[in-house]
């Protein structure tokens, strides 16, 4: 079946996923009535709304697959079961999505190879090994021998994106009537910015590139070279190893940990060793390699940062950490986190953001579901009297994914169970972090 790319289309098939859920929740009162179990009903229907956002989403594709896959990085905040239901349905938006039948991609290789596109390989596969939310990747053998990824991205792709981002800036405009100090117009702008590079595999095989040279014979990273690259397809080296939401599900301790302490250095520390930063950090495109190193994939969301991570990031966190609610705001204000004229509460701020800064306070923190969910489920509850604190807060939109990626990164880290080193990292290599809050 082919993307779809209809807005409408697009907007009523997301509607659907609450509608049905609500539907569920009605036919357990119903059964219930009749003297049926409700708790095996909820179980069942809880079951039911996760697979059925799984298959939906994965369906789309798209803006809406990518919203799932930022979602499952932080899957602890789902409710769970025996059958960790959420927790299944959004791993496999991972790395476990339908693709789209061969015949439906050939065109794009044509296209973008020519008609004789098959003599660029001595095999190739027309069965997807993995597909994401822009495209989809196929095993081959290239012509010099060289096993690779062939990544080519869905036909009408670009349309389904355009329209997403259309119903998001109607959702966040909607959302600003609430939320009156945060710029929605520039968040958008942003995003429009960043998914239409995702459509480009010519930008994604720059970056790429330039982290494979960066970590060419790296003890402990690995990035697969790239071989070829048109806007809809690229072709790099194939990269075996474990996904590390299986190293999540069946690793050791000592596994999750390593990879864990591994995963936090490589988002810390690739800004100012390549220059750019890689922001997409669900657990998809991470491998444990068999030497034990962590193989990289994905570089369609990279962020150009040629001085590094920005130190007013560093800053904030290090403000959250600190005593001193003056010193506290004087950092808000100077990043650009409070709107001039903006009245703070800053006490419950720094509660607020806890589930941030947290783990800095610590040289060793053990991160963990229970915790996570814990954190947010403290800060995020209406009945919490500080509840409407962080509509005190402006992020400014060129910060967007940096924010974007620490979420994803705490929630990755809490889907592992690792236990890494924070403070002496975060000071060595987040920079505004180690400077005194005064």
């Amino acid at each position: 079946m082919p993307v779809p790319t209809s807005r409408i289309r697009r907007s009523a098939t997301l509607a659907g996923l609450p509608a049905r859920a609500v539907g569920r929740a009605v036919s357990i009162q119903a059964k219930g009535v009749l003297g049926q179990d409700r708790a095996v009903l909820r179980e069942q229907a809880r079951t039911a709304t996760a697979d059925d956002t799984r298959a939906t989403l994965g369906r789309l594709k798209g803006g809406a697959l990518k919203l799932g896959q930022l979602l499952s990085t932080v899957d602890a905040l789902f409710p769970s079961n025996p059958d960790d239901s959420w927790q299944h349905a959004l791993g496999a938006l991972q790395e476990d999505n339908p693709g789209l039948p061969f015949a439906e991609v050939r065109p794009v290789l044509e296209a973008e190879l020519g008609p004789g596109w098959r003599t660029e390989f001595r095999e190739f596969d027309e069965h997807p090994t993995a597909a994401a939310s822009i495209g989809q990747v196929h095993r081959a053998v290239w012509s010099d021998g060289t096993d690779v990824a062939v990544k080519i991205q869905y036909p009408g792709v670009a349309d389904a994106v355009a329209g997403d981002v259309r119903s998001l800036a109607v959702t966040l405009r909607l959302t600003s009537l609430v939320a009156r100090g945060m710029a929605m117009p520039p968040l958008v702008a942003e995003l429009r910015t960043r998914l239409g590079e995702e459509l480009d595999y010519r930008t994604e095989a720059d970056h790429q590139r330039a982290f494979a040279a960066a970590y060419d014979g790296d003890g402990h990273y690995y990035v697969p070279p790239v071989l070829a690259a048109t806007r809809g397809v690229l072709v790099s080296h194939w990269m075996d190893g474990v996904g590390l939401a299986q190293v999540a599900r069946d690793g050791t301790a000592t596994e999750r940990d390593n990879l864990g302490a591994a995963y936090q250095h490589f988002f810390l520390t690739s800004p100012a060793r390549v220059g750019l930063l890689h922001t997409d950090p669900h657990p998809g495109n991470f491998r444990l390699l068999d030497d034990g190193r962590m193989g990289v994939l994905d570089f369609g969301s990279v962020l150009v940062m040629p001085g590094g991570l920005p130190p007013t990031f560093g800053g904030l966190i290090r403000a959250m950490t600190a005593t001193d609610p003056a010193a506290v705001e004087r950092r808000l204000r100077e990043g650009g986190f409070v709107a001039p004229g903006q009245h703070i509460e800053v006490e419950k701020l720094i509660d607020y953001l806890s589930p941030f800064s947290e783990p800095s306070r610590h040289d060793e923190f053990t991160f963990t579901r229970e915790w996570l969910k814990s954190e947010f489920g403290r800060v995020n509850d209406p009945r919490n009297p500080d509840f409407t604190v962080a509509l005190q807060l402006t992020i400014p939109a060129d910060q967007l994914f940096t924010h974007r990626l620490w979420l994803g990164l705490v929630g990755v880290l809490c889907g592992l169970g690792a236990t890494v080193p924070v403070r002496a990292e975060l000071e060595a290599h987040l920079p505004g972090f180690a400077d005194p809050v005064v």
